[in-house]
């Protein structure tokens, strides 16, 4: 792979990892119209860059991160403190944040369904999911779904609850919701924002929830892929089309997610309903021109349930 060749890679990853089309099934048309061979370093690689989206939204929500980082700490050492005496002093010390933590508890329970189901389905998503036919079918299906939602939604636009009125069943919810996402095609972050606005969730803090928890889900694939399968990406790729493509990825999502939310507090999701059944149309005439592109025998986007929930 060259520099040129994992830029472009790095920019379709960061561009389309956030919005609601679904980064995987662009990658694997980037990857076959850039000739590139079907291997573990490949699918290793594409889930490694993700590393520069998730630092592009880690970079844009660090404030919300921060807090529930300190809300995290702050339970477990007034936990601890019931038992230890330094950890209580330290609690008194660092301070409670109930906010902080209930959004932490709330991530948490949205990425669980993922890790069960994701354990119970590897293989058959692996063995019969990952493939251009599927992706074109789910385009299509998700810009069908969006068009409806934005219909039946139109007389409620504007309105719903803040983010830090998120109920623990509403987070499940969501969660169970992005398992839909393990279809190549689907998108997470598409079946997180409508999971949001299902449980009540304004458009903003549906799609905050959706940025939120993808810091948890693609961080696990991303850390996965890159212990199990770094060597072979490092020895077949090299370092520096991965740190390129990682950095064009960053950069790439920091422009995406600002876009994005900028648009959708003026607008609705509909662009990105009749974007998706037209790419749909696109991957049909790309199949019909002779496009074979499958996945059965790669490890690295379906052995664990956060590497197969992919936007």
């Amino acid at each position: 792979m060259t520099i040129l060749e994992s830029l472009i890679l790095g920019l379709v990853e960061g561009l389309t990892e956030y919005l609601p089309v679904s980064s995987t099934g662009h990658l694997i048309i980037a990857q076959y119209l850039l000739g590139l061979p079907e291997s573990d370093a490949m699918h290793a690689f594409e889930i490694c860059i993700q590393g520069g989206a998730i630092l592009a939204v880690l970079g844009l929500y660090f404030r919300r991160v921060r807090e529930m980082v300190h809300g995290l700490a702050g339970g477990v050492l007034a936990l601890l403190g019931r038992y230890w005496g330094r950890a209580r002093r330290m609690s008194q010390s660092v301070g409670q944040n109930p906010a902080g933590l209930r959004m932490m508890w709330n991530m948490l329970l949205g990425f669980i369904p993922a890790a069960v189901i994701g354990v119970i389905c590897s293989d058959y998503i692996k063995g019969y999911l990952f493939n251009a036919t599927t992706v074109m079918v789910m385009w299509v299906v998700g810009g069908v779904v969006i068009l409806l939602y934005v219909r039946q939604r139109r007389n409620h636009a504007g309105m719903g609850k803040e983010l830090s009125q998120l109920t623990w069943r509403g987070a499940l919810v969501v969660g169970l919701m992005q398992c839909i996402a393990m279809i190549p095609g689907t998108s997470r972050s598409l079946m997180t924002m409508l999971g949001g606005l299902t449980v009540g969730l304004s458009v903003a803090a549906a799609v905050e929830f959706s940025f939120l928890l993808g810091l948890i889900t693609l961080g696990a694939a991303t850390v996965h892929d890159a212990y199990k399968y770094g060597g072979d990406m490092v020895a077949s790729i090299g370092w520096g089309p991965i740190i390129a493509g990682s950095v064009m990825a960053w950069f790439s999502s920091v422009i995406a997610v600002r876009w994005m939310v900028g648009y959708l507090n003026r607008h609705s999701l509909s662009l990105f309903g009749w974007y998706r059944i037209a790419a749909g149309a696109v991957m049909l005439g790309l199949i019909l021109c002779g496009l074979e592109v499958s996945r059965e025998d790669e490890p690295a986007k379906a052995p664990e349930p956060a590497a197969v929930v992919k936007s």
